[in-house]
């Protein structure tokens, strides 16, 4: 009978999966990104380097506006599950901040590293303070919905501090404001590539899927099936780490996408990280790609960062969450 129930439950779990829904979105979301391809101040159909231009610039910031997108999207959505709360993701837990200090680490200390030594650098900081942020949880005795982020915010703007102090003494204020811009603006070919590891992310993430899930049902409960709690956190948590660096060295911050996302596909889908996972990348570049072609209209010819309309958007969600959870207790 056993055996039974769980080929029972198999297709279902796939019906979950993979849905008329779920391709429904992804058309949906291919259409967003064609579009990006077309949207700017360039004529990219009927001027002579229309096809260069449209090779060297739209299509591999088309290309990092997906990953990206996905990549944060992922990071808040295992974070939430891996901390058992739905304010946190790595702009609220200080992940984003320790990255940049990483790379301002870096640039200080090898002026010529190339793409891959920053990113390695923003990396191995981003590990540390989530790392950090999770040895904070463990001593914290209330455990509250706003606790937990307000923890993360409080030391996310002790590093924030620390990097502004650092670049003003070493004179390279100027670039640490570039490198947080969270803008697309720069992307060309050449230096959009580093961003396929998020790719490699998803995967693993993927396959970590039913583990992780596990683990955000708390240490307890994870032990008693016979997980290693500590070493899902450690896989978890370095995921992230990769994700939020690889992110932060291309592109920069892109504040409040890892709250957004994986809050609003919970809400219609539950927790199941496995199922949710292809929602909550799709979601996650809709979103950018929206608040990039906002960014390239709205006072074009010049272009506003995408950071500063996910920054208002997330803004408004987030107080939102804050007083639904509150009339819910």
């Amino acid at each position: 009978m056993q055996e039974t129930a769980t080929n029972r439950e198999r297709p279902r779990t796939k019906s979950r999966l993979l849905d008329w829904k779920l391709i429904v979105a992804t058309l949906a979301v291919a259409a967003l990104l064609v579009l990006s391809l077309f949207v700017g101040q360039y004529d990219v159909l009927g001027a002579e380097d229309g096809a260069a231009m449209f090779a060297t610039t739209r299509v591999p910031r088309t290309i990092a506006l997906a990953l990206a997108g996905a990549a944060m999207a992922m990071s808040g959505l295992v974070m939430q599950l891996l901390t058992q709360n739905r304010f946190v993701e790595p702009t609220t837990t200080g992940t984003t901040e320790w990255a940049g200090l990483g790379l301002l680490f870096v640039m200080y200390f090898v002026p010529g590293a190339s793409i891959m030594t920053r990113m390695s650098g923003a990396i191995i900081f981003a590990f540390i303070g989530t790392m950090v942020f999770f040895m904070f949880l463990r001593r914290v005795t209330l455990k509250s919905s706003m606790i937990v982020p307000i923890i993360g915010i409080m030391l996310g703007a002790v590093i924030g501090s620390i990097s502004t102090f650092f670049a003003l003494q070493a004179n390279m204020l100027q670039q640490l404001g570039v490198w947080f811009a969270g803008s697309f603006t720069d992307i060309v070919r050449g230096q959009y590539e580093v961003l396929w590891i998020v790719a490699i992310v998803a995967v693993l993430i993927f396959f970590y899927a039913d583990r992780i899930t596990v683990a955000g049902l708390g240490e307890e409960v994870a032990t008693n099936v016979g997980l290693n709690y500590n070493r899902i956190i450690l896989i978890g948590t370095g995921l992230v780490a990769i994700a939020t660096g690889v992110v932060t060295v291309a592109v920069g911050s892109l504040p409040f996408l890892g709250l957004i996302v994986p809050n609003i596909i919970s809400m219609i889908r539950g927790d199941d990280l496995r199922s949710n996972l292809p929602w909550v990348c799709l979601l996650g570049i809709a979103i950018v790609v929206i608040c990039d072609i906002i960014g390239r209209v709205i006072i074009a010819p010049f272009e506003m960062p995408v950071s500063v309309i996910l920054g208002i958007v997330g803004a408004i969600v987030f107080v939102g969450l804050i007083v639904r959870q509150t009339r819910r207790g």
